[in-house]
């Protein structure tokens, strides 16, 4: 996005009127969270700065990473140490949904005591390399593909919906050296574990300059 003219970092582009990893920090601190961990690159002195700002008046405990990863597996692993803690909910920050759809995904989850993962997913594509979900007719999760088959219908949205049983799969697949989310994805499935789709009407996911207006955009008609 810097080579697209955008000047802040990611993190900081301002969405409804908030920088957008404050307006995820609100969705999530409106639900009264036991905790909430953040990982960010050390380089992001800006977003470390705007996050001290306002951890205090949150309410619960933050905990702020500052750590270069290779990527988003490697990032997971280093907040996974918050997963044994009970349900657990994990977002990119670049996943941009409505708050009303996330409202009704965190109550799903919060009363879904059947099920090892709620995962959403949508049908609205304009990721560059999206993930493919397979489900049966129940909406549970059978694969995740790189690419579509004659059945997929669904993405995934970057937000994860999981449980301590996860989290035992996640021990297992550092341990194996799995460094791919889709990697940890696909082995959840086939370790058996009970993953449920949500479909979310649209989440956009923020990659480049153009999607920040798509976003906007969104949002805006959301609220309509």
């Amino acid at each position: 996005m810097v080579h697209e003219g955008v000047s802040l970092p990611k993190p900081l582009v301002e969405l409804e009127g908030k920088p957008m990893i404050g307006r995820l920090i609100d969705l999530f601190a409106s639900y009264e969270p036991e905790s909430l961990t953040i990982i960010i690159n050390n380089s992001m002195n800006d977003v470390r700065q705007y996050l001290e700002s306002i951890v205090l008046s949150l309410g619960f405990p933050v905990e702020i990473i500052l750590k270069d990863t290779s990527g988003s597996m490697e990032s997971v692993y280093e907040v996974s140490h918050a997963f044994d803690r009970g349900k657990t909910v994990l977002s990119t920050v670049d996943s941009v949904f409505s708050r009303a759809e996330w409202d009704k995904f965190i109550r799903s989850f919060a009363a879904n005591d059947a099920d090892d993962g709620l995962f959403p997913v949508t049908d609205f594509i304009d990721d560059e390399k999206p993930l493919y979900v397979d489900t049966d007719a129940d909406g549970y999760i059978t694969a995740f593909r790189d690419e579509p088959s004659a059945n997929d219908f669904y993405i995934s949205g970057g937000i994860y919906g999981i449980t301590p049983r996860c989290n035992d799969i996640l021990a297992s697949c550092r341990r194996l050296g799995v460094h791919s989310l889709r990697g940890y994805q696909r082995t959840l499935v086939a370790e058996g574990l009970r993953l449920k789709s949500y479909p979310f009407s649209k989440i956009v996911d923020v990659d480049h300059a153009g999607d920040i207006d798509t976003a906007r955009a969104f949002l805006a008609e959301s609220q309509q």
